[in-house]
């Protein structure tokens, strides 16, 4: 068996004394592993960075093992994140989440998210959209975790309101369903509620560093509860990096 595609490096660890297991993420094949010989060299340490680019190419003599891998180098979008704390921060953290996949499952649509927030985050370190660093990317960062846990079976429902059934004015997601609740239903119960940002209803609003921080809150909650706890695991360090940045932006 055999296939070759392009994928995100996610995570890299060394096997023996010259190898590596590499975990990739690709658009037709989802997130899979492979024996990279020459892995932990001095010549291919630097390309199989979590959050590089490469062309990867698996091959086993049966689907079920491991395989082996060989990558030739793409775009090295760590290298570019390295000098700045939030952007090296974003990018750890979206690497490490996208391993809550199950293995050998495509997701095109979530691989699709990730390329978009990737593109922005080379533009943030750039300069090219000449906005500041978080306007675009952290956002879309957000919308990649909504994505994400609708991708795994845990989707928020924020169509309309838990309480009436309205589907204006949607405020508040309650903590222990996932669901949208509006102003007025939720008002009474405000302060246990979760807030829910305009821009995570529509991708053409604007977003705030608050309105990113109450987002990150938001969907954090859930996929700890949802997916991390339940498989007796911890959120990313990576993620909680983030956390820490977006909160001193926000203040």
């Amino acid at each position: 068996m055999q296939w070759e595609a392009e994928a995100l490096i996610l995570a890299a660890r060394p096997h023996g004394e010259t190898s590596a297991i590499v975990d990739v993420f690709s658009r037709e094949h989802g997130r899979f592993g492979g024996l990279v010989r020459g892995g932990n060299s001095r010549r291919l340490r630097p390309v199989l960075q979590p959050g590089n680019m490469v062309m990867a190419t698996w091959r086993a003599r049966l689907s079920e093992h491991l395989g082996v891998m060989s990558v030739d180098a793409g775009r090295a979008y760590a290298a570019e994140a390295m000098s700045d704390a939030s952007l090296l921060a974003g990018l750890s953290s979206l690497c490490a989440l996208m391993q809550i996949t199950p293995e050998r499952q495509a997701y095109p649509r979530l691989y699709d998210t990730a390329m978009l927030v990737l593109s922005e985050l080379a533009k943030a370190e750039t300069g090219h959209n000449g906005q500041t660093d978080t306007d675009v990317w952290l956002p879309l960062l957000a919308r990649f975790e909504m994505a994400l846990l609708e991708e795994t079976g845990f989707g928020l429902d924020l169509s309309c309101c838990a309480a009436t059934g309205v589907i204006e004015d949607l405020i508040y997601v309650s903590p222990r369903s996932g669901r949208a609740v509006s102003r007025e239903a939720g008002a009474p119960y405000a302060d246990k509620m979760f807030a829910l940002p305009e821009f995570l209803l529509d991708p053409a609003a604007d977003a705030t560093p608050i309105d990113v921080r109450h987002a990150l809150d938001l969907l954090g909650h859930f996929l700890e509860r949802r997916v991390y706890l339940p498989n007796d695991t911890k959120m990313p360090a990576a993620r909680q990096r983030l956390m820490d940045i977006v909160t001193r932006q926000s203040r």
